[in-house]
């Protein structure tokens, strides 16, 4: 038994030793486990695939993205087309929990009071205003004030401000700055928010400039990095820049703000009184390629929005068309410059078949047989073809190409498209020749009118001047004129430009309206026709595209002047009458602008600096229009000027009326009378919604004048020529 106990208390001692040893073993490995996990983290900072020390920093620091500031645009001469600014968004606080920091109300009290207020400087109605101001869910906190109150103004801001309304407060945003108001303004773009409820936002180019140089006039942000502590409070003296922002470069175009200023008043003149479909101008240095001014219609206004729907892109780049007659420029010059041109031979005007159609003169009749050089200043198409003919299809087509037509331009725009030849049977080979079955851009005329303008070098067309970073002042980059071919001589050019001029003076002339006083201008006029979506053309007067080329002078060209008119709606005038109310007084300014006198007339001397009558009297406002020689359209029966339409600032040219909104009770006017251009305005400072039938000029209203039309429905006017 002794044994038994001895053996078992052995035993149970190399038991305690094993399991002492394996205890060790044991707590040894958990140990340096420890040790090396524990290593492991201090060397790698992370556990668990979670970076400690990042997660350390998200807890202890914030990090605030720092926006760069974006690169202006500005004209060749460096003034100002688009900048930095801000806009607001109003909001009323409708809590009664709302206090200020002394504990007294701030909220809105008196709502009806405070929409009377607001509908002076609002495109609202006190009725609207007070809809927005008593919502249905009566424990709303706040309220916004619908797309009337965004992206306001400073001036407006500023105004509705210093009326010190209880509970009104404003959401500042980052925004830009069109001074200029409509400015070729589908070139040069428009920008977006890239946060649009974030206060601290980034903006980006959405079209035009803006949008092709958007990565230039970015910049590249910063980071600005903030020690906190563990409740998210900013610990005192933390703060510090990690990463400094990179502002974004200036942009130069090469657009003369005066030129354009005035090429945008002669067409809204146009487009109010014949309204065309489209209208495009364009004025290019001939010797450098430089565009000096570019617009379109429709446009709208880059500050408002205004008109954007209806012109959302840039049609001199974006769309393409039948240029008709004033391809007949470029016919005429390869067949000269081919050597098949024989300006006294006789062909047979009126009509001619061409692989088995039938080809018209315009007036259809011809005018028997004529001479060669009777063919172009009388544009006709019979002339041209028999040129195509004695030239070849092959012939024709190598000067096309030479001439880059279907080829795109490369201009510093986005969204150029090409066009194209239609060329595969005889018929539509002949018909290139006056500007049928070929769609070409704006910008790629311009391109080949530039090698009859410039002795026989074709200029790259080019809306850039340079590229300055404005940290240094340091030009980064600068556009040189570029020759991108020479399709025709030098001797070819000048008979080519003495054609022109023929249009103009020859008592056969289609471009006798171009005639300019003490200015040798040189033309083609243009009648394309328009494809129809059932095939063929349309048809009908006014169913064509009008345009006119011209050189000034013809004789030695420094401007190049090319206007394409579609479907005025209108036609109380000859279509070369329309054209020419842009076209001459331009070529007149051109020319005295570039004459060897050194005599500087400035473009559109005759426009009007628009007055600010905001808070004047309206009969003092009406006395200032009336010595301007402008009209006044009142709204309203107050005494006192509260809103106007055009914008202060902005340029008009005589004549033009001047809608003003009163801070009476909100009348209708007699709008017998008006134009189109005028009844918008109306809409616009009253913020009414109105529907137009017709074009021309108001004939009847749906609301009788004098009627108050604060709480009326849809406004109906109708519009009619006068004939």
């Amino acid at each position: 038994m002794k044994k038994f106990f001895k053996n078992l208390r052995k035993k149970a001692r190399i038991n305690h030793y094993i399991v002492g040893f394996l205890i060790v073993i044991v707590t040894a490995f958990s140990f340096s486990f420890f040790i090396y996990r524990f290593t492991s983290v201090a060397t790698s900072k992370e556990f668990d695939g979670v970076n400690l020390a990042q997660r350390t920093r998200q807890k202890y620091q914030h990090v605030d993205t720092v926006n760069p500031s974006r690169g202006d645009i500005l004209d060749s001469n460096g003034e100002m087309i688009a900048g930095n600014s801000t806009i607001y968004n109003i909001y009323a606080v409708l809590s009664k929990k709302a206090k200020t920091t002394d504990g007294k109300p701030d909220y809105v009290q008196n709502k009806a009071a405070t929409a009377k207020v607001l509908a002076k400087y609002l495109p609202l109605s006190k009725k609207q205003l007070m809809d927005y101001l008593t919502p249905k869910n009566k424990s709303q906190y706040q309220v916004e004030l619908g797309p009337e109150g965004k992206n306001l103004s400073i001036e407006i801001k500023n105004k509705i401000s210093a009326e010190h309304l209880q509970g009104i407060k404003f959401t500042e945003y980052p925004s830009r700055t069109y001074p200029n108001g409509v400015f070729a303004t589908n070139q040069v773009g428009i920008t977006k928010q890239d946060k649009p409820n974030d206060t601290n936002t980034n903006i980006s180019g959405l079209m035009g400039i803006e949008d092709y140089f958007n990565k230039i006039l970015s910049g590249k942000g910063g980071k600005k990095v903030t020690k906190i502590d563990s409740q998210g409070n900013e610990l005192p003296g933390s703060q510090m820049v990690e990463k400094q922002a990179v502002n974004g470069s200036n942009v130069y175009l090469t657009l003369d703000s005066k030129i354009q200023q005035y090429v945008e008043i002669l067409s809204q003149n146009v487009e109010d009184k014949y309204q065309p479909k489209d209208l495009q101008v364009l004025v290019m240095d001939s010797k450098t390629g430089q565009i000096k001014a570019a617009t379109q219609r429709p446009t709208f206004n880059p500050t408002t929005g205004k008109g954007m729907q209806q012109s959302w892109r840039d049609t001199l780049v974006a769309d393409q068309f039948e240029p008709g007659s004033v391809m007949k420029i470029l016919t005429l010059s390869a067949a000269i410059d081919s050597g098949n041109y024989h300006p006294n031979e006789l062909y047979k005007s009126g009509s001619v078949e061409v692989g088995g159609r039938t080809i018209r003169d315009w007036n259809n009749v011809g005018w028997g047989y004529i001479p060669e050089y009777e063919a172009f200043p009388r544009s006709s198409n019979v002339g041209m073809v028999h040129l195509e003919q004695e030239m070849g299809a092959d012939t024709w087509m190598k000067y096309m190409k030479k001439f880059k037509i279907g080829e795109k331009t490369g201009i510093s725009l986005p969204d150029e498209i090409a066009g194209g030849i239609s060329y595969k049977h005889s018929s539509d080979q002949a018909m290139t020749s006056f500007g049928q079955s070929v769609n070409v851009n704006t910008i790629q005329m311009l391109q080949a009118f530039s090698a009859v303008a410039n002795n026989g070098k074709m200029i790259q067309p080019q809306i850039v001047k340079k590229i300055v970073d404005p940290n240094t002042g340091k030009t980064t980059q600068k556009y040189k004129t570029k020759v991108v071919g020479n399709p025709i001589s030098a001797s070819t050019a000048k008979q080519v430009r003495k054609s022109m001029r023929d249009v103009v003076t020859a008592d056969y002339g289609t471009g006798m309206a171009y005639k300019v006083k003490g200015v040798k201008v040189g033309v083609k006029t243009g009648t394309a026709q328009i494809a129809s979506p059932t095939g063929g053309y349309m048809t009908g007067s006014n169913n064509y595209i009008f345009s006119v080329a011209g050189m000034i002078p013809y004789n030695k060209p420094r401007y190049i002047v090319y206007i394409t008119m579609k479907q005025p709606q209108v036609m109380s005038a000859a279509a070369e009458t329309m054209i020419s109310e842009i076209f001459n007084p331009l070529a007149k300014t051109l020319a005295n602008q570039s004459s060897d006198t050194g005599v500087d007339v400035e473009p559109g001397s005759q426009y009007v600096d628009m007055p600010d009558f905001l808070n004047k009297s309206v009969s003092s406002a009406n006395k200032q229009i009336k010595k301007l020689n402008l009209q006044s359209g009142i709204v309203g029966t107050g005494d006192k000027i509260v809103q106007q339409s055009p914008a202060s600032g902005e340029k008009v040219m005589p004549g033009q009326r001047i809608v003003m909104l009163t801070n009476g009770a909100m009348t209708m006017p007699d709008l017998t009378g008006w134009s189109k251009n005028d009844v918008l305005k109306f809409a616009q400072v009253t913020g009414r919604t109105v529907d137009t039938k017709g074009d021309g000029y108001v004939t009847k209203q749906s609301i009788k004048p004098g009627k108050i039309i604060n709480d009326s429905g849809k406004i109906i006017v109708t519009l009619k020529n006068k004939n």
